[in-house]
Protein backbone atom coordinates (compact mmCIF):
# COMPACT_ATOMS: atom_id res chain seq x y z
CA UNK A 1 0.00 0.00 0.00
CA UNK A 2 1.06 3.56 -0.66
CA UNK A 3 2.01 5.61 2.38
CA UNK A 4 1.13 9.31 2.39
CA UNK A 5 1.66 11.90 5.15
CA UNK A 6 -1.21 13.22 7.22
CA UNK A 7 -1.23 16.98 7.89
CA UNK A 8 -2.99 19.05 10.49
CA UNK A 9 -4.82 22.27 9.69
CA UNK A 10 -1.54 24.16 10.08
CA UNK A 11 0.03 22.07 7.31
CA UNK A 12 2.39 20.18 9.61
CA UNK A 13 2.90 16.43 9.16
CA UNK A 14 1.44 14.59 12.14
CA UNK A 15 1.39 11.00 10.89
CA UNK A 16 1.07 8.56 8.00
CA UNK A 17 -1.85 6.80 6.34
CA UNK A 18 -2.01 3.95 3.84
CA UNK A 19 -3.93 4.29 0.59
CA UNK A 20 -5.53 1.06 -0.60
CA UNK A 21 -4.00 -0.39 -3.76
CA UNK A 22 -7.37 -1.55 -5.09
CA UNK A 23 -8.57 2.08 -5.16
CA UNK A 24 -5.50 4.29 -5.49
CA UNK A 25 -3.14 2.04 -7.47
CA UNK A 26 -5.25 0.31 -10.13
CA UNK A 27 -4.28 0.16 -13.82
CA UNK A 28 -5.59 3.40 -15.29
CA UNK A 29 -8.35 2.88 -17.86
CA UNK A 30 -8.44 6.19 -19.71
CA UNK A 31 -11.20 5.16 -22.12
CA UNK A 32 -13.57 4.41 -19.22
CA UNK A 33 -12.58 7.69 -17.56
CA UNK A 34 -13.40 9.53 -20.78
CA UNK A 35 -16.72 7.73 -21.12
CA UNK A 36 -17.64 8.61 -17.53
CA UNK A 37 -16.74 12.26 -18.12
CA UNK A 38 -18.77 12.45 -21.34
CA UNK A 39 -21.71 10.81 -19.55
CA UNK A 40 -21.57 13.30 -16.69
CA UNK A 41 -21.41 16.27 -19.06
CA UNK A 42 -24.28 14.88 -21.12
CA UNK A 43 -26.44 14.27 -18.05
CA UNK A 44 -25.89 17.88 -17.01
CA UNK A 45 -27.09 19.09 -20.42
CA UNK A 46 -30.59 20.52 -20.14
CA UNK A 47 -32.56 19.84 -23.32
CA UNK A 48 -34.78 22.89 -22.98
CA UNK A 49 -34.33 24.42 -26.46
CA UNK A 50 -37.66 24.55 -28.24
CA UNK A 51 -39.26 26.09 -31.33
CA UNK A 52 -42.97 26.49 -31.97
CA UNK A 53 -44.65 24.52 -34.71
CA UNK A 54 -47.59 25.86 -36.76
CA UNK A 55 -49.98 24.46 -34.18
CA UNK A 56 -48.28 26.38 -31.33
CA UNK A 57 -47.88 29.90 -32.74
CA UNK A 58 -50.71 32.34 -32.16
CA UNK A 59 -53.12 33.37 -34.91
CA UNK A 60 -53.68 31.79 -38.28
CA UNK A 61 -57.15 30.48 -37.57
CA UNK A 62 -58.75 32.19 -40.52
CA UNK A 63 -58.17 31.14 -44.11
CA UNK A 64 -56.36 34.12 -45.71
CA UNK A 65 -58.43 34.04 -48.93
CA UNK A 66 -60.94 31.82 -50.63
CA UNK A 67 -59.80 28.58 -52.19
CA UNK A 68 -60.49 29.41 -55.85
CA UNK A 69 -60.82 32.39 -58.12
CA UNK A 70 -58.12 34.72 -56.84
CA UNK A 71 -55.28 33.55 -59.09
CA UNK A 72 -53.08 32.99 -56.07
CA UNK A 73 -51.91 29.74 -54.61
CA UNK A 74 -54.31 28.15 -52.16
CA UNK A 75 -53.52 28.81 -48.53
CA UNK A 76 -55.15 27.42 -45.41
CA UNK A 77 -53.32 29.39 -42.72
CA UNK A 78 -50.93 32.30 -42.34
CA UNK A 79 -49.00 30.34 -39.73
CA UNK A 80 -47.56 27.73 -42.08
CA UNK A 81 -43.74 27.55 -42.05
CA UNK A 82 -43.29 29.51 -45.29
CA UNK A 83 -45.22 32.50 -43.94
CA UNK A 84 -43.72 35.34 -41.90
CA UNK A 85 -44.53 34.74 -38.22
CA UNK A 86 -45.35 31.17 -39.11
CA UNK A 87 -44.33 28.07 -37.22
CA UNK A 88 -40.94 26.37 -37.59
CA UNK A 89 -40.74 23.11 -39.50
CA UNK A 90 -38.48 20.38 -38.07
CA UNK A 91 -37.09 22.68 -35.36
CA UNK A 92 -35.54 21.45 -32.10
CA UNK A 93 -37.82 20.21 -29.34
CA UNK A 94 -36.98 19.39 -25.71
CA UNK A 95 -35.40 15.99 -25.17
CA UNK A 96 -33.08 14.33 -22.68
CA UNK A 97 -29.36 13.89 -23.31
CA UNK A 98 -28.85 11.42 -20.47
CA UNK A 99 -26.51 8.49 -20.98
CA UNK A 100 -26.40 5.30 -18.99
CA UNK A 101 -23.26 3.58 -17.74
CA UNK A 102 -22.92 0.37 -15.72
CA UNK A 103 -22.14 0.83 -12.04
CA UNK A 104 -18.93 -1.21 -12.28
CA UNK A 105 -17.64 1.00 -15.08
CA UNK A 106 -18.48 4.18 -13.14
CA UNK A 107 -16.53 2.88 -10.14
CA UNK A 108 -13.63 1.83 -12.36
CA UNK A 109 -13.51 5.36 -13.75
CA UNK A 110 -13.37 6.77 -10.22
CA UNK A 111 -10.60 4.37 -9.20
CA UNK A 112 -8.65 5.23 -12.33
CA UNK A 113 -8.94 8.96 -11.66
CA UNK A 114 -7.89 8.50 -8.03
CA UNK A 115 -4.97 6.33 -9.12
CA UNK A 116 -3.80 9.08 -11.48
CA UNK A 117 -3.90 11.57 -8.59
CA UNK A 118 -1.99 9.20 -6.30
CA UNK A 119 0.65 8.41 -8.93
CA UNK A 120 1.26 12.11 -9.54
CA UNK A 121 1.38 12.82 -5.78
CA UNK A 122 -1.63 15.11 -6.01
CA UNK A 123 -3.46 13.76 -2.96
CA UNK A 124 -3.10 15.63 0.33
CA UNK A 125 -4.51 13.98 3.45
CA UNK A 126 -5.46 16.19 6.37
CA UNK A 127 -6.36 15.18 9.89
CA UNK A 128 -9.60 17.20 9.95
CA UNK A 129 -11.00 20.63 9.15
CA UNK A 130 -12.06 21.74 12.60
CA UNK A 131 -12.40 25.51 12.27
CA UNK A 132 -14.25 27.40 14.99
CA UNK A 133 -15.17 30.31 12.73
CA UNK A 134 -14.98 30.83 8.95
CA UNK A 135 -11.53 32.12 8.05
CA UNK A 136 -10.30 32.14 4.47
CA UNK A 137 -6.79 33.09 5.57
CA UNK A 138 -6.43 29.78 7.45
CA UNK A 139 -7.35 27.80 4.34
CA UNK A 140 -4.94 29.81 2.17
CA UNK A 141 -2.11 29.27 4.63
CA UNK A 142 -2.84 25.54 4.75
CA UNK A 143 -2.89 25.20 0.94
CA UNK A 144 0.38 27.13 0.68
CA UNK A 145 1.97 24.98 3.36
CA UNK A 146 1.09 21.72 1.57
CA UNK A 147 2.22 23.28 -1.73
CA UNK A 148 -1.06 23.38 -3.63
CA UNK A 149 -0.02 25.36 -6.71
CA UNK A 150 -2.96 25.68 -9.08
CA UNK A 151 -6.30 24.37 -7.86
CA UNK A 152 -7.69 22.17 -5.12
CA UNK A 153 -10.75 20.01 -4.59
CA UNK A 154 -11.43 19.80 -0.85
CA UNK A 155 -13.54 16.82 0.18
CA UNK A 156 -15.70 16.90 3.29
CA UNK A 157 -17.09 13.88 5.10
CA UNK A 158 -20.27 15.77 6.04
CA UNK A 159 -21.77 19.24 5.95
CA UNK A 160 -19.17 21.67 7.28
CA UNK A 161 -20.51 25.18 6.86
CA UNK A 162 -17.48 26.77 8.52
CA UNK A 163 -15.09 25.17 6.03
CA UNK A 164 -17.39 25.78 3.08
CA UNK A 165 -17.60 29.49 3.92
CA UNK A 166 -13.84 29.68 4.46
CA UNK A 167 -13.07 28.33 0.98
CA UNK A 168 -15.97 29.87 -0.91
CA UNK A 169 -14.13 33.03 -2.00
CA UNK A 170 -11.06 31.22 -3.30
CA UNK A 171 -11.32 31.13 -7.12
CA UNK A 172 -9.52 27.82 -7.73
CA UNK A 173 -10.80 25.91 -4.72
CA UNK A 174 -13.98 23.86 -4.46
CA UNK A 175 -15.45 22.04 -1.47
CA UNK A 176 -17.41 18.87 -2.12
CA UNK A 177 -18.87 16.18 0.10
CA UNK A 178 -17.18 12.82 -0.37
CA UNK A 179 -20.47 11.17 -1.28
CA UNK A 180 -20.70 13.39 -4.37
CA UNK A 181 -17.18 12.74 -5.63
CA UNK A 182 -17.14 12.46 -9.42
CA UNK A 183 -14.75 12.10 -12.34
CA UNK A 184 -15.36 15.61 -13.67
CA UNK A 185 -14.23 17.31 -10.45
CA UNK A 186 -11.33 14.89 -9.98
CA UNK A 187 -9.99 15.74 -13.42
CA UNK A 188 -10.86 19.42 -13.17
CA UNK A 189 -8.80 20.20 -10.06
CA UNK A 190 -5.10 19.53 -9.72
CA UNK A 191 -4.84 18.58 -6.03
CA UNK A 192 -7.27 16.48 -4.03
CA UNK A 193 -7.40 17.43 -0.34
CA UNK A 194 -8.98 14.68 1.78
CA UNK A 195 -9.69 14.58 5.53
CA UNK A 196 -9.30 11.15 7.15
CA UNK A 197 -13.06 10.80 7.65
CA UNK A 198 -13.72 11.50 3.95
CA UNK A 199 -10.97 9.05 2.98
CA UNK A 200 -12.75 6.33 4.93
CA UNK A 201 -15.97 7.12 3.06
CA UNK A 202 -14.26 6.88 -0.32
CA UNK A 203 -12.61 3.57 0.54
CA UNK A 204 -15.88 2.16 1.89
CA UNK A 205 -17.77 3.22 -1.24
CA UNK A 206 -15.22 2.09 -3.84
CA UNK A 207 -13.99 -1.08 -2.11
CA UNK A 208 -14.55 -4.30 -4.05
Amino acid sequence: MMQVPVHNISGEVVGQVELRDDIFAVPVNRSVMHQALVRQLANAHLGTHDTKTRSEVSGGGKKPWRQKGTGRARQGSTRAPHWRHGGVAFGPTPHAYTQDMPRKMRRLAMRSALSVKAAEQQIVVVESFALETPKTKTVVQFLNKVEVKRSALILLSERNETMELSARNLPNVKTLRAGYLNVRDLLGYETLVVPLAALEQIESFLAD
